[in-house]
């Protein structure tokens, strides 16, 4: 206890005592944190832009035409196998889901959104957190994610204006927001949501395609009875219904283009990052140990232990750090407020947390080297003296 308190002293005094100096190095630790936890909130912004839909629905399994890889653009099914799978044993109930891009149009712009056709009350239909659902299959209406909200004046009542490329023309569409949801973006788009009819009505098509009566499916997402016996149904499944190919949720999330590479990307960066500020801190702690050595020789010459002089060197990266982070931590939160909704930012708490406890471990791994040098600086070598 004495050493740790005496070692407190030594570090606290010399910060104080140095302010300027540290003062400046914890402001160059804030920039490395404020980096840090941008990397990761735009890794978390734009996998959850990319995945957000998939993970929020409500099933288990997703069903994919054979050979389509878990791609669901590449994935073509008709209603018969939603139907197919709805009769296999273990299965609560399936949703056919058909995806496409459109653009709303705007005053003064065009906001680029995914086109869901959902089947109501089906797995794939949103959670609606305000407003109603839609009256009818052939209604033209649509549910919009918050997203879509925030990026634009809309609100419920009001009729939106889809464009959409039908042959070699553009058209367009209007239809009626009669309710919104939230966490529903796709593919790096905020979402709209309309039935299956009104989907293959408006959705963008070639010429050869103007004949389609029944909408196209791209996935049936799968909500089963018990999800303890997701194997066993999943084998069932493939068994049964010819002509596809099962997945869970997390590995339809790794299939969706671009996914794994971009989230590899993002956190090689962050790694990048962390490594760049453990050789920052433990060359500046470096520099500071070299420069105390004949003051660390007159500690050890009056019988200051190693002990001592090793704590002193840890509490001090520790304290450093930590107020390097703090003030990081400040500012990020300071400027993320400013950021426009169109900036794929999203600060989870657990990454964030996780992030924040990486840089305070960095700390003491730079400035490991500067502590085994001041426990092995001998006095009389220090002071010149042998």
């Amino acid at each position: 206890m004495r050493t740790l308190s005496l070692s407190f002293f030594l570090a606290g005094k010399e910060i104080w005592r140095n302010r300027g100096r540290f003062l400046l190095f914890s402001l160059v630790i804030a920039l490395i944190t404020l980096l840090v936890l941008f990397i990761a909130a735009l890794g978390e912004g734009l996998g959850n832009g990319n995945r957000e839909y998939i993970a929020n629905i409500d099933g288990e399994l997703v069903i994919f035409r054979e050979n389509s890889d878990f791609n669901i653009t590449a994935s073509r099914l008709d209603q018969t196998t939603a139907r197919a799978v709805r009769r296999v044993a273990g299965v609560a109930d399936a949703g056919a889901i058909s995806t496409s891009t459109t653009a709303i149009v705007l005053p003064e712009d065009v906001l680029k959104v995914s086109l869901l056709g959902v089947e109501q009350d089906r797995p794939g239909f949103p959670t609606i957190t305000e407003g109603e659902t839609f009256s009818g299959g052939l209604a033209r209406e649509a549910i919009v994610d918050s997203n879509v909200l925030s990026r634009s004046d809309i609100k419920i009542g009001d009729e939106i204006t889809v464009r959409s490329t039908q042959g070699t023309e553009d058209k367009l569409y209007d239809l009626k927001v009669v309710g919104t949801t939230e966490g529903q973006s796709y593919f790096f788009q905020p979402s709209i949501f309309v039935s299956p009819q009104t989907w293959e009505r408006i959705r963008p098509k070639s010429a050869a395609e103007f004949s389609n009566v029944n909408p196209n499916i791209n996935i049936v997402a799968v909500k089963l009875e018990d999800p303890a016996q997701l194997e066993s149904v999943k084998a069932s499944l493939a068994e049964t219904v010819s002509n596809i190919e099962v997945a869970d949720i997390p590995t339809t999330i790794n299939n969706i283009p671009g996914y794994s590479a971009q989230q590899g990307t993002v956190q090689t960066q962050g790694g990048f990052t962390l490594l760049i500020g453990i050789l920052v801190i433990g060359g500046f702690f470096q520099i500071q140990i070299l420069q105390k050595v004949p003051q660390i020789g007159v500690l050890k010459a009056i019988g200051a232990s190693n002990g001592v002089v090793g704590w002193a060197a840890v509490i001090q990266i520790l304290m450093v750090t930590a107020m390097g982070v703090f003030i990081g931590g400040a500012l990020t939160f300071i400027f993320s407020l400013f950021f426009p909704p169109n900036i794929p930012l999203v600060f989870n708490g657990q990454a964030s947390a996780l992030a924040l406890l990486a840089l305070l471990l960095i700390g003491p791994a730079g400035g490991m080297v500067s502590v085994i040098y001041a426990v092995r600086i001998e006095p009389l070598k220090a002071l010149r003296l042998a």
